[in-house]
């Protein structure tokens, strides 16, 4: 049987909201696999589709560096959302963004090696910032995207998320409105063909499972199936969704009456994808397991 940590746990009611005990059932059942565990308790009901790491709450902040040459977006984490929210996190941030957009640079590495309006390199200015606030802090990724003929647009919400989106045609208002419709909504892909055939597949796997559980005919059961697929295509496809705006109108409908297209997009939360710390859920699987 697998050990399942109590990290494991937390991650996984973390991504599903589902409590502690189900989420310990369904892992054991999985032997560990955080994954399937998500699928067996969608086919019990009591959870929703994740987005992946998506409700990972690492703290720090995204910021956006913008010049003629192009947008980027910039993730710098620490430990707790006191820090984010200084004047000296921020700044570092915003400096360490702008001077890795001026270098035409994404990677992390590289960044640490970039030099700073002070003359420090981005590496000794993040520990300095972390001698003064008593944090780890890490430069975790970047997103860039150099100018081109398209109309480039992004939006940043409260630090938290970040969107960049390119358009043909359009105007930047349509391209910020975009941005912060796909900050909201969370596409997974602009168009249905963009969509991973693996992700298509293991929603149908689930419905499947789900329905084996009904008393319907076969018929009736392929058609409920092929339905909830579809569904699940159109809300995660960005010219289906229903505008954040005016929801009577489809993305779709809104580029048709500007005449544009969308090009590409990117979506950064902050902290997907990483583990947060386990020490504050020792106390509750304490008192859940009655150990001491």
């Amino acid at each position: 049987m697998a050990n399942i940590s109590a990290a494991l746990i937390k991650e996984l009611r973390e991504r599903t909201g589902v409590g502690f005990m189900a989420c310990r059932e369904a892992l054991t059942e999985a032997e560990g696999d955080l994954d399937r565990a998500i699928e067996i308790l969608r086919v019990r009901g009591i959870a929703t589709a994740a987005k992946k790491g998506g409700r990972a709450a690492t703290e720090g902040l995204i910021v956006l560096a913008e010049q003629s040459t192009g947008k980027l977006l910039l993730e710098v984490n620490c430990e707790t959302d006191f820090v984010a929210n200084t004047e000296d996190f921020r700044q570092f941030a915003e400096q360490v963004a702008d001077a890795a957009l001026a270098a035409n640079c994404e990677d992390a590495e590289k960044i640490a090696e970039l030099s700073l309006p002070s003359g420090r390199s981005v590496d000794d200015a993040r520990q300095d910032i972390v001698q003064k606030i008593g944090e780890n802090v890490t430069i975790r990724r970047a997103c860039l995207w150099p100018a081109g003929d398209g109309t480039q647009s992004s939006y940043v919400h409260r630090g938290r998320i970040g969107v960049l989106v390119e358009l043909d045609g359009g105007t930047p208002e349509l391209g910020r409105d975009l941005a912060m419709h796909i900050a909201a909504s969370q596409p997974l892909a602009i168009t249905e063909d963009q969509l991973p055939a693996d992700l298509i597949e293991q929603e149908r796997r689930i419905y499947t499972e789900q329905a084996a559980q009904s008393d319907k005919p076969a018929e009736v059961v392929e058609k409920m199936i092929d339905g909830q697929v579809r569904k699940f295509i159109r809300s995660n496809t960005l010219l289906h969704q229903p505008f954040v705006k005016e929801p009577k109108q489809s993305v779709e409908e809104l580029l048709k009456s500007h005449s544009a297209h969308v090009r590409r997009m990117q979506r950064i939360a902050l902290g997907e994808g990483l583990e947060k710390k386990a020490e504050d859920f020792a106390a509750e699987v304490s008192g859940l397991t009655g150990s001491a």
